[in-house]
């Protein structure tokens, strides 16, 4: 099959994305809720004044802009022509998953036939064929057939039609509205649960078997499998696939280039401006860190500027081995306890929800936990309102399950996973030991009589914040709220 030929020059490494964890209204923005024409500014912004070399436009759970391209490169005319769309900076579209997402099917296809079109915004820009956008994530990979089909439909569907003529003897569509480039995309699986970050190898090895490619990016999601499985289990499963990625690449000869999709929270990977070198420690063969909304808007600006400098500087080394049975035999024993103490917390989480503020315009995607058969039906809101509302009162849910651990598995762990320590210390100075009055008593239980590691520091504002929301919480009284748990996520520097 035939190469893209639009390659380009470098890959990026630090990818800003529209995650809606910040607390903080970014100064351009019109509503402290994101949307429309704020993206684009944004998009700019983390370019030119963050220095990111890439950002993710979410394609999925809002109506879709499919002029982002024409709109950044008329907008900021001189940026852009100092700064190449496609060669220097990178827009990668994230697509629905038709085979999860059925309501969201089609916007895959509309989003696809619009690639040609920023294709041609691009060249009358620049006067030379260039591709603003040649990637796509796909999330929820289940099979190499989900990649696939996104591939084959923009290489055979959007792009062949050019060829056909309208009846015999007619022009071709090619001759009547001009040829459609790139010939083909990159495809970016991204892997979410268990099951698919476990054989995410085996499913990339077989998506690329018919391809000639010179490298293939592979997402690997935090978040997701912390809210399914728990802190600890997100962290091994990321480690386990990403040692088995660089194997794939040794035995296949195509370059892969992991991403790891981290939040500020520690519960979503804990990449903050000042924790930039303990996370790359973490991953040290990850290509691409995302910078979501936390990052950028909730840390002044210089600060900001100078950890997105340190890992655009940082070059990836390579993939540290790990006892992949000694891990899932722990991920088995502390996810089946993480999720029996979710069950009984989802009520008060579930009560919080309607109190934590929006920051995007847009419906939830599909939550995987939610789905999950093995819950009995419980429902949890997405990761980033799951975290807000147990750090609204005081419960960090990165302490969830962490009884479920023995002595002899903490050796292993550090050595593992090496910031376990500091990023359970960072969740802990949050903890107020009073938000097990309103927890049921089947996990206050466990966690009244729990020994938590000594040596972290108890915020004492966000202890007081909290008292407020727990009492507010108990008395079933709604009033001011919202603006505590704001308040409280201001101290954090993130919302969840």
């Amino acid at each position: 099959m035939a190469e893209n030929d639009f390659v380009p020059e470098k890959i990026p490494k630090c990818m800003s994305t529209q995650h809606p964890d910040n607390v903080h209204t970014p100064f351009f923005a019109a509503d402290n809720v994101l949307g429309g024409e704020d993206e684009i500014q944004e998009a700019y912004y983390v370019f030119s004044h963050l220095g990111c070399d890439e950002q993710m436009w979410d394609c999925e759970g809002k109506e879709v802009d499919n002029f982002v391209v024409k709109k950044l490169l008329t907008k900021y005319e001189s940026f852009f022509k100092e700064k190449v769309l496609g060669k220097d900076v990178f827009l990668t579209l994230r697509v629905p998953n038709p085979t999860v997402e059925k309501a969201e099917a089609k916007i895959l296809l509309e989003t696809l036939e619009s690639i040609p079109r920023s294709f041609d915004a691009a060249k009358i820009f620049y006067g030379e064929d260039i591709a603003p956008v040649f990637e796509v994530i796909l999330p929820m990979t289940a099979s190499s057939l989900c990649i696939d089909r996104v591939y084959r439909y923009y290489s055979d569907f959007v792009v062949r039609k050019q060829e056909m003529p309208f009846r015999e003897g007619d022009i071709s569509i090619k001759e009547w509205i001009g040829e459609f480039k790139p010939d083909t995309i990159n495809v970016i699986p991204l892997f979410e649960d268990i099951e698919h970050m476990l054989h995410a190898p085996d499913m990339v090895k077989e998506y690329l078997k018919d391809k000639d490619v010179p490298y293939q990016r592979v997402f690997l999601a935090r978040s997701d499998p912390a809210l399914n499985y728990g802190m600890l289990s997100a962290v091994l499963l990321n480690k386990i696939a990403l040692f088995k990625l660089a194997q794939l690449e040794e035995e296949i000869g195509v370059r892969i280039y992991p991403i790891i999709g981290v939040g500020s929270a520690p519960f979503r990977g804990n990449l903050k401006p000042d924790t930039i070198e303990r996370v790359i420690l973490d991953y040290p063969n990850a290509q691409t860190f995302t910078i979501q909304s936390a990052f950028k808007y909730d840390h002044p600006h210089e600060k900001v500027r100078e950890a997105v400098n340190k890992l655009m500087s940082r070059s990836p080394v390579k993939a540290r081995q790990v006892d992949e049975e000694k891990c899932l035999e722990i991920v088995k024993r502390y996810s089946n306890e993480y999720r029996n103490q979710v069950r009984a917390l989802a009520p008060v989480v579930n009560r919080l929800t309607k109190y934590i503020p929006s920051r995007r315009k847009r419906k939830l995607h599909i939550g995987l936990f939610g789905y999950s058969r093995s819950m009995g039906g419980v429902v949890l809101p997405r990761a980033i309102t799951y975290t807000a509302a147990l750090y609204s009162i005081g419960f960090p849910p990165e302490i969830i399950a962490i009884n479920a651990l023995r002595e002899e598995d903490l050796s292993f762990i550090t050595e593992t996973y090496i910031n376990f320590s500091e990023d359970l210390k960072d969740a802990l100075a949050f903890y107020n030991p009073s938000s097990l009055k309103i927890l049921p008593e089947e996990i206050s239980s466990i966690y009244e009589k729990y020994e938590f590691p000594t040596g972290f520091q108890t915020c004492g504002v966000h202890l007081e914040l909290t008292d407020f929301i727990i009492k507010k919480v108990r008395d079933s009284d709604t009033e001011n709220l919202g603006e505590r748990i704001i308040e409280a996520a201001n101290v954090r520097k993130f919302l969840g």
